[in-house]
C-alpha cells in the first residue's frame, strides 16, 4: 500500500451533519436548494452534481454530497479558489439535482448540467450505479466527469479521455489486501456472495482470481440482484457449505440486509467480510449496536485510519474539526470523499491553462502521483482510473463501549 496507516484509530459514533439521521437504508434528507439555471458570470466557475436524498442509495449519496458542500463552503468563505486560466481567484457556484437514487432520473438530469446549465466541472453521484449513466453522456458531450466514488472497472477504457475517478482506487483493486489476509490466514474454504453491478462483480473476479492462485476455490461463489433485501436462504445455502470465512460484496442496503439475516440466524464464522462498516460505522452500529460489529471484517477507510504525509489540502485532524466546527457532526468516510472531490477539482482549477475540458483532463494528468490528501495519494493511470490508493482490511473490536479496528493488512 503506497499510504501508511496510523492502526487501531477510535471511532466516536456521530450523526451525520446537517440534521440528517440516518436510522436505516432508506433514510431521506433535506434536499439541497434549487440550483441557478444560469450559466456562469466571470466571476464564478459553476460544478453540476446529483445527489440522492431519498431512495437506497440516500445514505451514502447524502454524505459524499455534503463533504463537497463543505470544501465549496471553506473556498468561498476564503474569497475563492485560484484559477489559473483566469488569473485571479474565484468563487464555485453549485448546480445540484435530486435523482432520487434513480439511474433513469440521473441520466435526464446529467445531461441537464451539461446542455441546459453549461456547468464548467462535471461531478458524478455516489457509486457506480448513479455514475454508470453519467460516463456515456459525459463522453458523448466531451464533457470532463470527476468520478467521485463509481470504481466500476468498465468505466475506464483507453477510448474515453473524459472520465477522472477523485477519492476511491477502482473496485478490482479492492480485494487485494483481503484476498492476502485471508491466503496468509490459511482460509482454505471461502463462500462469497456478490451483487449484479460492475463495482462488486470486478470486486469478486479480483479476490477470485488471487485465490485461485493459492489453490483456493470458493466453496460458495453465486451472484444477486443488487434489489435484494433477504438475505436468510442465501446466508443458509453458504453455511451448508461449511465455509470459513464468509464475504458479502454489496452496498450499505445489502450489507444491512446481510447482516440481519446474519444475526437473526444465530450463525457464525471464524471470519465474516462486508464492505460498508468501515465507510459508515455511525449507521452500522445504529442497526446492530457494538456487539453486532464485533469482530466484523471490512475495508476500514479514513477517518477510521489515518494518511500520514498529506501535502495537499487538510489533514485528517484538520478536516475533523473544521467539519464538526462547519456543521455540527463527526465526519465519515463519505464526507471524506466529497471533500477529497473537492480537493481534486481545486486543483486541477489551479493548474489548467484554460477551461477547456482537454485543459482540464491535461492538468489533472500533469499533477497526477504529486498530491497526497487526507484520502491517500491521488495518481490516475491513461485512462482516469486511480491506482495510487489501496483499502487495508481491517477487523472491528469492542473496547471499553467504543469501536475500534485493528489493520490486519
Amino acid at each position: 500500500m503506497q499510504s501508511r496507516f496510523r492502526k487501531g484509530a477510535l471511532w466516536a459514533v456521530a450523526t451525520l451533519a446537517g440534521g440528517m439521521l440516518l436510522a436505516g437504508c432508506g433514510t431521506a434528507a433535506t434536499p439541497a436548494p434549487a440550483p441557478a439555471k444560469t450559466k456562469s458570470t466571470a466571476a464564478e466557475v459553476s460544478i453540476g452534481t446529483l445527489y440522492a436524498s431519498t431512495g437506497s442509495f440516500a445514505t451514502s449519496s447524502m454524505p459524499e454530497y455534503q463533504g463537497l458542500q463543505f470544501w465549496i463552503n471553506q473556498v468561498n468563505a476564503a474569497g475563492g479558489t485560484y484559477v489559473k486560466a483566469a488569473g485571479r481567484k474565484e468563487k464555485i457556484r453549485l448546480v445540484s439535482y435530486n435523482d432520487q437514487s434513480s439511474a433513469q432520473t440521473a441520466t435526464s438530469l446529467y445531461n441537464q448540467l451539461i446542455t441546459v446549465n453549461h456547468v464548467n466541472l462535471l461531478v458524478a453521484d455516489f457509486g457506480s450505479v448513479l455514475t454508470s449513466v453519467a460516463v456515456p453522456i459525459a463522453q458523448e458531450h466531451k464533457q470532463l466527469l470527476f468520478d467521485q466514488s463509481g470504481t466500476g472497472t468498465t468505466f475506464f477504457t483507453p477510448n474515453n479521455p473524459y472520465i477522472v475517478l477523485t477519492s476511491l482506487p477502482t473496485s478490482a483493486l479492492w480485494p487485494t489486501s483481503l484476498a492476502n489476509y485471508l491466503i496468509n490466514s490459511h482460509y482454505k474454504k471461502v463462500a462469497i456472495v456478490y451483487c449484479e453491478n460492475d463495482f462488486d462483480q470486478s470486486q469478486d473476479q479480483t479476490l477470485t482470481k488471487l485465490l485461485a492462485k493459492a489453490g483456493i476455490t470458493p466453496t460458495y461463489n453465486n451472484a444477486v440482484p443488487t434489489s435484494t433485501s433477504s438475505y436468510t436462504v442465501i446466508l443458509h445455502n453458504m453455511a451448508a457449505t461449511h465455509p470459513q470465512a464468509v464475504i458479502e460484496l454489496g452496498y450499505p442496503n445489502n450489507d444491512i440486509s446481510f447482516m440481519q439475516a446474519l444475526q437473526s440466524s444465530g450463525s457464525t464464522f471464524p471470519l465474516t467480510f462486508t464492505i460498508f462498516p468501515g465507510q459508515l460505522p455511525s449507521l452500522f452500529e445504529k442497526n446492530f449496536g457494538l456487539k453486532g460489529l464485533n469482530n466484523m471484517f471490512t475495508y476500514p477507510a479514513p477517518p477510521l485510519i489515518s494518511v500520514s504525509g498529506v501535502n495537499y489540502g487538510m489533514s485528517l485532524g484538520q478536516f475533523e474539526q473544521a467539519f464538526k466546527k462547519q456543521t455540527g457532526s463527526s465526519p465519515n468516510f463519505l464526507n471524506v470523499a466529497g471533500y477529497n472531490t473537492g480537493l481534486i477539482l481545486q486543483k486541477t482549477l489551479a493548474t489548467a491553462t484554460s477551461l477547456s475540458q482537454k485543459s482540464l483532463r491535461q492538468a489533472v494528468s500533469g499533477f497526477s502521483g504529486t498530491i497526497t490528501t487526507l484520502d491517500g495519494k491521488f495518481q490516475i493511470n491513461s485512462q482516469g482510473a486511480q491506482v495510487g490508493e489501496t483499502l487495508p482490511v481491517g477487523q472491528f473490536t469492542v473496547a471499553k463501549g467504543k469501536l475500534n479496528v485493528n489493520i490486519k493488512g
